[in-house]
């Protein structure tokens, strides 16, 4: 069983999750849209690079986690919750240099959907879970999402990269909608091979908070394939709500979740379960079909109930992200 870890300095050495080349922000007519092979999410990367440069953001994760194992250690005893599912408000906010990237509020309403579906366990695909792992699927995450509002804006720039500049009206972006009540996701129309990334809790209420979306990788109607099923933005709010990447970002590394088997490293395609992995001595399968993993959206269909603690632990009323519950 993994134990949970609440050193920080840990996070300054983790791998990087996005092995791509990163593209400067474009205005010209020239360059191509980069389509993604492999999915890319440089969340735990960027979180890093925060946690290394600011002492603030530092001792909030490290309340957060202690935090998150107390809330845990409560909940085996029943007392949290009792207020039952929390409702998310969410506001999306569409950067669009072509009539394809504007996307319709038929599919926003489409991404609303399946992140419901996937946090609630109402998923069509969710009866794939292999008996091995029944036993520790999260079930309803009692998390829900009500979209808000829809902010829309035009642009010419091409290719956006993670500084956040599309979350700042004054370098073209869009100003987040009151991020300590509202969860903001921004939709770009590139990110080069980057499908996404999203900020963890530690990072609550600032100006940059909530998840960004590649646009081709948003809702399922013209989404691209094999991303198509709005799965990456289920990734990314996994996130948002406090979870890692099931590998740890590190080889057989730690998501500081203990119902999650150890893996040697992130998993991309379609795999075949059983797909066994040897960490410690200890040979197994993985749970690659966890959506904190980098399966196609068509493999991935499950959290595990450690992860939906941590996510309940951080929109709990005395939670990081309690200002949610608020409206």
């Amino acid at each position: 069983m993994k134990k949970l870890l609440f050193g920080v300095m840990a996070l300054g050495t983790l791998a990087a999750c996005n092995t791509a080349e990163e593209t400067a922000n474009l205005t010209d007519n020239t360059s191509k849209t980069a389509t993604a092979s492999r999915k890319s999410c440089p969340s735990e990367e960027i979180r890093a690079e925060l946690l290394k440069n600011d002492a603030k953001a530092r001792a909030r994760f490290a309340a957060i986690e202690a935090g998150t194992e107390k809330f845990i250690q409560a909940k085996k005893l029943g007392r949290v919750l009792a207020d039952g599912t929390v409702e998310i408000p969410v506001v999306f906010n569409v950067l669009y240099r072509t009539s394809a990237e504007n996307l319709s509020d038929a599919r926003i309403a489409e991404q609303i959907a399946v992140l419901n579906k996937d946090f609630g366990a109402t998923n069509s695909d969710i009866n794939k879970i292999p008996a091995e792992f029944a036993s520790v699927a999260a079930g309803d995450t009692k998390v829900r999402f009500r979209l808000v509002k829809t902010v829309r804006k035009s642009t010419k720039t091409r290719s956006w990269r993670t500084n956040d500049a599309m979350k700042k009206a004054s370098s073209g972006g869009i100003d987040a909608t009151d991020p300590t009540q509202y969860f903001n996701i921004w939709v770009v129309g590139d990110m080069s091979s980057i499908l996404g990334y999203a900020t963890f809790p530690e990072s609550a209420g600032q100006w940059n908070d909530g998840v960004v979306l590649a646009a081709p990788y948003t809702g399922v109607t013209g989404a691209s394939a094999p991303y198509n099923l709005g799965r990456t933005a289920t990734h990314e709010v996994g996130h948002y709500l406090n979870l890692r990447h099931i590998w740890g970002d590190a080889t057989c590394g730690n998501d500081f979740v203990a119902d999650t088997p150890t893996q040697t490293g992130s998993n991309g395609g379609s795999p075949t379960y059983p797909l066994y992995n040897t960490c410690g001595g200890v040979q197994r399968s993985v749970m690659f079909m966890n959506y904190m993993d980098y399966v196609y959206d068509s493999a991935m269909y499950m959290f595990s109930a450690g992860q939906r603690d941590r996510m309940q632990a951080v929109v709990a009323a005395g939670g990081a992200r309690a200002g949610l519950r608020n409206l």
